[in-house]
């Protein structure tokens, strides 16, 4: 199996020791992306294709329920374990209540940890992404394609679709290009091909599709004719 085949995994752990040390844990049997905060949680979990999320609950920016309450609200479907030190009845409750479908208690031990993760993703089978309104448009994450009110369908490339669900996932937000590079592009990548992909997009859906927010960077527009 190449890891490309592996199961994709969601840590989100503020521990400056602990988090490598989980990553690395876990690497041989996942692809694991680790962030530090609950507001990169947030984005990389409704941006990203998660087989399985492992998230702390103690977590600066936005803590581990609050993230989990916010996923569960947008849809997003994906198993969550809660990995923490707060192990008390309560606290248990509080985390599977706001959506969580596992708790493991620090310290832990490596082989329970692997077993509850291998027993999440046995059993889910992660539901098709909704489409979301785009203006008149309609954009379908597994065709990639936007289709206008008017039957008009729209091919995209992946990494276009990657940008444009990214942008969209948050209406509200303006992402500047570190942002959209990091979520939709490899590391080696340069700013600056964030503008071409907007570029690609706008001729071939709308200029309205991606709006310019100057100084700042990118953000969903309408993506009228």
């Amino acid at each position: 199996m190449t890891s490309a085949d592996l199961p994709s995994l969601l840590l989100v752990e503020d521990d400056a020791v602990l988090g490598p040390l989980i990553a690395e844990l876990l690497d041989p049997d996942y692809r694991v992306q680790l962030v530090t905060n609950g507001r990169d949680g947030l984005h990389q979990g409704l941006t990203g294709s998660w087989d399985v999320m492992v998230v702390d609950r103690g977590l600066p920016a936005m803590d581990g329920i609050a993230l989990i309450t916010a996923l569960r609200s947008k849809g997003i479907a994906t198993p969550i374990l809660i990995l923490t030190a707060l192990g008390d009845a309560d606290e248990k409750v509080r985390g599977l209540d706001a959506g969580a479908n596992d708790y493991v208690t620090k310290p832990f031990d490596a082989g329970e940890l692997a077993a509850r993760l291998r027993a999440l993703t046995r059993t889910f089978t992660p539901p098709a992404p909704a489409p979301v309104a785009i203006g008149d448009w309609e954009l379908d994450p597994t065709q990639r394609s936007v289709r206008s009110v008017y039957g008009q369908t729209v091919s995209l490339t992946a990494k276009e679709g990657q940008l444009l669900a990214a942008l969209a996932a948050e209406p509200d937000r303006v992402f500047t290009r570190d942002e959209l590079l990091a979520a939709c592009f490899h590391a080696s990548e340069q700013p600056g091909v964030i503008d071409t992909y907007v570029h690609h997009l706008r001729r071939k859906i709308s200029k309205a599709v991606i709006r310019t927010v100057h100084g700042l960077g990118y953000q969903i527009g309408e993506a009228h004719e």
